[in-house]
């Protein structure tokens, strides 16, 4: 039988890195198979040994980083540095999800109350199962292993499927892993395109798929979810906006912003797409930051556009900007495949697609604000809700900004920060998904909670959950709540 390939390609040479086999709905059949027995074993070895073997991983994917690195440079381009800095951001949190299972997850007692008096109650999270994982091509080491790693160290087994565009990087994290755990396949890597996807999707053997990428497909797969009742953690990219108070510190905040929005290409779903700079530092801010982005160059501070698609996307809004708006950086010229050089353009309408839809290029819409309340109302107005950025001088007024965007995740005076914060949940609202991925919360994604209760003795006339219970009992009871839960607040 003829096994049917597809190829990897460098988006900025447009050479072949690896060919890949197209697995169908049998092989990921098999797959899945393969991790239910794993995930038995990989449960049964408890916190501790997982934790051995999980540091163990960690320490195998350092010592083989730049080779890791290298391969992620060609699958997508990006500097090699760059992807060096995504690697360590994941060895991180594969180290703290390692060494903090056993406390978020293990057994603990909890609270019976007064009611509950003659009672023990436990809880514990259990693993469930089989993980899939549908990852994208963008951060393809950290973005992933923000649910791989979490799930692991939750004693679940793990099949991957990784982007079309990056499937050697998930190939060879499979490889690595198995040099840590070698007795059965608890990582897995599944490569092809939307309907290996799908089929893993489907597979009613999953406890929990975690999918990162667009809406559009976000939905898709939870269609195939929902065939099964499988519940999904979503991550769908964003729209997130940068916010200049009057009293920021103007060349840190338009340092941060350039980043933002030009690293990676501007392939960040937690990227900068829109800043709002109130009035007052407005002029001074706009010449940092254009000088700043007008000194990088395509191919040179960032890479390619990986996906070739995404050059329509990037060119309309660019073009509808510059229309409707002002260029002070680039324009529609800075596009040509597979670079696009970095655009800046101001006061852009609201309602222009530069504006409302994510972009996921070098660009970057400026608009003048009367203030900061100004600013946070249009940076709350938006169907996506990942994360944001507000630079401020006053430590309360930040803050109380920071609580107040519509988003799940918010750096102060930094730029994309909570990322590199391994306690730190990830993950955003409306558009942007649901679930969380990192942290306790994170590891918590990928467990299910066990309530354990006990009797530790029989409670002296109070046997509420009989049949033979009498009106004594009942008044006793009544006597009890009233004088727990009777007394009125003033």
């Amino acid at each position: 039988m003829t096994t049917i390939t597809f190829d990897s390609l460098n988006p900025a040479t447009g050479q072949v890195v690896g060919s890949h086999p197209k697995q169908d709905a049998e092989a990921v059949h098999e797959a899945v198979g393969r991790a239910v027995t794993a995930a038995e074993w990989w449960a049964g070895l408890g916190h501790a040994e997982r934790r051995r073997r999980l540091l163990d991983f960690k320490a195998v994917v350092t010592r083989n980083l730049r080779e890791l690195a290298a391969l992620v440079h060609e699958e997508t381009g990006k500097p090699t540095g760059d992807a060096t800095l995504e690697i360590v951001l994941a060895i991180t949190h594969i180290d703290w999800a390692a060494r903090h299972a056993p406390k978020v997850l293990g057994p603990r007692r909890v609270s019976t109350g007064m009611i509950g008096l003659n009672m023990a109650a436990t809880l514990e999270y259990l693993p469930l199962g089989v993980v899939g994982v549908i990852g994208p091509w963008n951060y393809p080491v950290f973005t992933p292993t923000g649910s791989i790693a979490y799930a692991l160290a939750a004693g679940n087994a793990v099949v991957f499927k990784p982007s079309e565009l990056t499937p050697g990087v998930g190939v060879r994290l499979a490889e690595l892993f198995r040099e840590s755990v070698p007795e059965h396949p608890v990582l897995q890597t599944v490569t092809g395109l939307g309907e290996t996807g799908a089929a893993l999707a489907g597979d009613p053997r999953v406890g929990k798929i975690a999918f990162t990428g667009s809406y559009a497909t976000a939905k898709r797969v939870m269609a195939a979810c929902a065939e099964n009742l499988t519940p999904i953690v979503a991550e769908c990219g964003g729209k997130d906006a940068f916010i200049v108070d009057a009293d920021a510190d103007l060349e840190a905040a338009a340092d941060a912003c350039v980043w933002g929005a030009m690293s990676n290409a501007g392939q960040t779903c937690v990227g900068v797409e829109r800043a709002y700079v109130v009035d007052a530092v407005y002029e001074p801010f706009m010449k940092l930051l254009t000088a700043k982005a007008a000194g990088l160059k395509a191919g040179r501070e960032y890479g390619p556009i990986t996906m070739p698609g995404q050059l329509d996307i990037i060119k309309r809004h660019i073009d509808d900007a510059a229309k409707s708006g002002r260029a002070v950086v680039g324009g529609p010229e800075s596009v040509h495949a597979p670079y696009v050089e970095p655009v800046v353009v101001e006061e852009v309408p609201e309602d222009s697609p530069a504006v409302r839809e994510e972009t996921f290029g070098p660009t970057i819409t400026v608009r003048r604000t009367r203030d900061a309340d100004e600013a946070l109302e249009l940076a709350n107005a938006s169907a996506y809700g990942l994360a944001g950025t507000i630079f401020s001088g006053d430590r309360r007024r930040a803050m109380a900004l920071a609580r107040r965007m519509r988003s799940g995740m918010t750096s102060i005076n930094s730029v994309i920060s909570f990322a590199a914060i391994p306690t730190l949940p990830f993950g955003g609202v409306g558009e942007s998904g649901f679930g969380r991925i990192h942290g306790a919360d994170g590891l918590r994604e990928f467990a299910r909670p066990k309530a354990i209760s006990r009797q530790r003795f029989r409670m002296p006339g109070m046997n509420l959950t009989s049949f033979a219970r009498g009106e004594a009992e009942v008044e006793r009871l009544i006597r009890l709540v009233t004088f727990l839960h009777g007394r009125r607040k003033r």
